[in-house]
């Protein structure tokens, strides 16, 4: 009986003993395929809910059997099925997933899987953006975002387009987008080396606007700069040089004998008039432009280690305007480093900054050079310039020579931006994450204006010195926790944060009159001038909620809410409350969807609301004006009603969406989106009065509707040749549904109207109804108010206001076209705009049928012709010495068609071989030519239809569709290289 005994506990020993031995403790390792640790990646034993996930160097421990499989997983990257066996160590390499629906996304506050996404975003990687030449990352999206407007003010070095996102949503709000770069929200368009960014993001709808609550109302735009990375050290060297050739458009004034005839038309009795004139003919424009010059080089490092990522880069800019006597140079680096301290400490500091100088500005004024007569020359026989003021033989009308002035005067200024981060994450446990953002950015602009005692500007001061600076500080921390989970085939995060933001700026002009020609410096002025200063400041706190949950990579949904608190607002509605819900579903990846022709098919949904913040930053408060006195004594003026029940704009927007892969080769977005605005932010004007200027009121509502597609086709698909197309546009419709204290319409300054059932941004004008054949006068169109009877009058004046169209246009978009045969690529980027008008101020000047007899005017277009005797059927009227009954004033005379068609883009590119590279001991080699703007398609009579504002406009600079004469864009021609090594 004891030898049984012994010999069973023998048996139980060995048998627990082989159990224990079947599991074991498995140790690995989870990296991509440049060989950085994944963070966060599920270690999933198949078939049960036994799991673990890699910590902060991408490590994981689990206990299993040899006969387990292992799933290792992360988002955007395919799934790994791992047999255990006998291995005590796997190290699990991860390859990203190309699929269309796996790529990683940047949105709000993080990254997501393009599967999962269930709201509005575009994403556009570097490769994408690198087309076109220039200094700044807005008109990089010129053409490749459905429902993105660019609205340029100026071509001029340095200048950037504004943007609009789904048409205009406020009256009296900001109505452009928020940026955002690396986590950072910026004051305004921010200063960004295109070669830095990785990519863009562009948020379109209130679902993936809503984390940025009162910021996020007219869409966002989120720059991913470059990092370091695990592939190896290397420097690239970017180059590149292009010309810049002045584009005049369809726009052209007429020479020495064009301008003699028109002269000859209205029999001009003036003593100087005769053919003696036709001797002179100075063509001003091609004096005052030139072909200017691009430069732009680029040095960047990047390296990395396993706990260490760093890149680098420097740039410098130069460029010259295609108008005399202006120039930009701009300096810019960004330093991002990535180190972890520990496993689970990891610190990301950053340092950018940009420092842009004009040395010496003596641009030709464009209006001169289109004004000034051909029949005037601005140097006498002896080659020195003319005061036009002392020269008897000057004939045009201002007497303006600015070549005479420009002799002395000048103008300077240099800015220089500065953006520092201190960011780190904490790993809290292996699926919570603490991260925090810190930013602080200082900017300043230093401007001096000289006028020479001998210019005829500086006669009055005896020569004066104006100095300006102008200093901004912003703060910003953003605090977030993250909470990831896997469940089997569900996953779920959480995110939490707090951000506060603060912003103040100042400024100070200080002049001095009575000086020595050729001195710089305030001190040595005879007399003070005049002393300005400038100062205000704003601060937001916001805390914010944001959960994502998905089911078996088919079903999706997504929840987020925000409060902000700002000081624009008082203590009655000083915080705001934003959500937005959104829900998506992967129908291919049902069992039961079967097609072999639809690779992908994803439908979304979402709804929510943002906010909007007035253009003011003190709108709810009763302000005063100080800078008045009387004898010496100071006083104070009233300026603006306060109203402390002043509250947040807010638009709440649906938007409906379809996703989808066709033969594996066509990709498809359609979009559907309805965005409601209501307590538009506008300010009340006042009457005089009163003694107050106006105040801001929450006065009524108005929506936008819209559909957006973008489709790309992969027509060839070889090792050897590719060629892939893509297209987008977008359709937009805007109408004002609610105004102030009942009203049905606010006739508003430059010819536009704010009226319910209206476009927001409709023309109230006069009529034009052309030229009388009997007479050769104008005609305007009267309607009768009570009978609506339309009939014609010569009167100007007793023409009828009514509204005549829009400046939005009907629908906007783009296309581009790629091949690539081996190592030779050749691309094309085309964007268009159909529809809406822009009014063309410049022809109340240069097409006057003889109101200004001496200034230059207008060449008529191939498709116009003037009356000349009764019976002509004609498009100007007859041209009358003094002008003819008010022809030239306001009108839809001058309203024309904003329609083009512009070839954005065309770039012929070689790569070398890697056989080659690999014995120059290279890593690339690209050289490319290109060119920009090179073809406009357009019946604007204009300078440049995609100039559709001008730098003066009161707010929303660019966007008013009234440009007039303004600094068109360059046709340019560039040559470059990209050495890698």
């Amino acid at each position: 009986m004891e030898k049984l005994k012994i010999i069973l506990l023998i048996f139980i020993c060995a048998l627990t003993s082989s159990m224990v031995a079947q599991r074991k403790i498995i140790k690995g390792t989870v990296h991509d395929e440049s060989g950085m640790p994944i963070v966060g990646a599920s270690v999933l034993i198949k078939g049960t809910n036994t799991g673990a996930s890699s910590d902060f160097d991408g490590n994981f421990t689990i206990e299993s059997e040899e006969k387990d499989i292992l799933l290792i997983s992360y988002l955007g990257f395919v799934t790994q099925e791992v047999l255990v066996g006998d291995q005590k160590e796997i190290n699990i390499l991860l390859k990203e997933d190309v699929s269309s629906l796996d790529e990683i996304i940047v949105v709000a506050y993080g990254t997501q899987k393009k599967a999962t996404i269930t709201s509005s975003i575009v994403n556009i990687k570097s490769e994408e953006l690198k087309d076109v030449t220039t200094p700044d990352v807005t008109t990089m999206l010129q053409g490749k975002v459905a429902g993105v407007r660019l609205g340029a003010s100026s071509g001029s070095p340095g200048s950037v387009p504004n943007i609009l996102i789904r048409g205009s949503s406020s009256l009296g709000g900001r109505v452009t987008p928020l940026w955002v770069v690396d986590g950072v929200i910026q004051h305004e368009v921010p200063i960004v080396n295109p070669n830095d960014v990785q990519s863009i993001s562009v948020l379109k709808d209130a679902s993936a606007t809503s984390l940025y609550g009162s910021r996020g109302a007219n869409g966002v735009i989120i720059v991913t700069t470059k990092r370091g990375n695990l592939k190896a050290s290397e420097i690239t060297v970017s180059s590149k040089v292009s010309i810049n050739r002045f584009n005049t458009g369809n726009f052209e004034v007429m020479n020495s004998q064009q301008l003699y005839d028109l002269h000859t038309q209205f029999e001009n009795e003036q003593s100087w008039f005769g053919p003696e004139l036709l001797e002179r003919d100075y063509n001003w424009l091609e004096n005052g432009t030139r072909d200017g010059f691009v430069r732009d080089v680029n040095l960047s490092f990047t390296s990395g280690t396993e706990k260490l990522n760093l890149y680098i880069n420097g740039g410098y800019y130069n460029e010259t305007g295609t108008l005399r006597g202006n120039e930009l140079d701009r300096y810019t680096y960004r330093m991002n480093l990535d180190y972890d301290i520990t496993k689970r400490l990891k610190l990301s500091p950053k340092l950018s900054f940009s420092f842009d100088d004009r040395g010496r500005v003596t641009e030709a004024p464009l209006y001169q050079l289109y004004l000034n007569l051909p029949w005037d020359s601005p140097y006498d026989a002896d080659g020195n310039a003319i005061n036009a003021k002392d020269d008897s033989d000057w004939l045009g009308r201002d007497e303006l020579n600015y070549q005479y002035d420009q002799q002395w005067n000048y103008s300077s200024d240099n800015v220089f931006n500065l953006s520092s981060n201190f960011d780190f994450e904490f790993q809290i446990l292996p699926d919570l994450i603490f991260r925090s953002v810190n930013n602080f950015t200082y900017y300043r602009k230093k401007e001096k204006k000289y006028t020479d005692p001998r210019s005829i500007d500086g006669l009055a001061t005896k020569g004066s010195i104006e100095d300006e600076i102008k200093e901004r500080f912003t703060r910003l921390t953003t605090q977030t926790l993250k909470y990831s989970k896997g469940f089997g085939e569900h996953f779920m995060s959480v995110l939490g944060g707090y951000e506060y933001n603060d912003y103040e700026y100042e400024q100070l002009k200080v002049s001095g009159n009575g000086i020595i020609a050729g001195t710089e410096i305030l001190n040595v002025a005879s007399e003070a001038g005049d002393i300005s200063g400038f100062k205000n400041d704003y601060a937001l706190q916001s805390f914010f909620l944001a959960t994502d949950y998905s089911y078996g990579s088919r079903y999706f949904a997504k929840a987020s809410v925000r409060r902000d608190g700002a000081s624009n607002f008082g203590l009655n509605n000083q915080y705001g409350n934003f959500f937005a819900l959104g829900a998506g579903w992967n129908v291919h990846n049902e069992a039961f969807f079967t097609s072999n022709s639809v690779n992908e098919l994803k439908l979304r949904v979402s709804y929510g609301s943002v906010g909007n913040r007035p253009s003011e930053l003190y709108p709810y408060q009763g302000t005063y004006r100080l800078d008045t006195q009387y004898i010496g004594t100071p006083g104070a003026i009233l300026k603006q009603l306060g109203n402390p029940d002043l509250s947040w704009e807010k638009s709440y927007e649906a938007n409906i969406a379809i996703d989808a892969r066709f033969l594996n080769r066509i990709n498809a977005t359609f979009e559907y989106y309805n965005k409601d605005t209501s307590d538009l932010l506008y300010f009340v004007d006042l009457p005089d009065v009163t003694g107050y200027k106006g105040f801001w009121e929450n006065v009524g509502g108005l929506t936008n509707t819209g559909f957006e597609a973008a489709v790309s086709v992969d027509i060839l698909q070889t090792k050897d040749l590719e060629w892939n197309v893509g297209f987008n546009i977008g359709v937009n419709r805007n109408e004002i549904t609610e105004l102030f204290d009942g009203q049905t319409e606010i006739p508003r300054s430059g010819g536009k109207i704010f009226k319910i059932g209206e476009d927001s941004n409709s023309w109230y004008i006069r009529k034009w109804l052309g030229v009388d054949p009997a007479t050769g006068s104008p005609l305007w169109e009267v309607v009768d108010p009570d009978t609506g009877e339309r009939t014609e009058t010569t009167n100007w004046n007793e023409a009828t206001l009514q509204i005549i169209g829009t400046s939005s246009p009907d629908f906007i978009g783009g296309f581009d076209t790629r091949v690539r045969y081996k190592n030779l690529s050749l691309s094309s980027n085309f964007n268009f705009t159909k529809g809406g008008t822009l009014y063309n101020s410049a022809r109340e000047l240069f097409d006057s049928d003889g109101l200004y007899p001496t200034f230059n005017q207008q060449v008529l277009a191939d498709d116009w012709n003037r009356w000349e005797k009764p019976g002509d059927i004609a498009t100007h009227p007859q041209v009358v010495e003094g002008g003819n009954n008010n022809s030239n004033k306001r009108s839809s005379r001058y309203l024309e068609d904003a329609s083009y068609l512009r070839m954005t883009n065309v770039t012929l590119s070689y790569t070398l071989p890697k056989v080659v590279l690999k014995k120059l001991g290279l890593s690339n080699f690209n050289i490319y030519l290109s060119g920009d703007n090179l073809l406009t398609f357009t019946d604007f009579s204009g300078v440049d239809p995609a100039v559709t504002g001008n730098p003066n406009d009161r707010s929303n600079i660019g966007l008013s569709g009234t440009p007039g004469i303004t600094y068109p864009i360059p046709k340019r021609y560039a040559l470059g290289v990209n050495v890698s090594f």
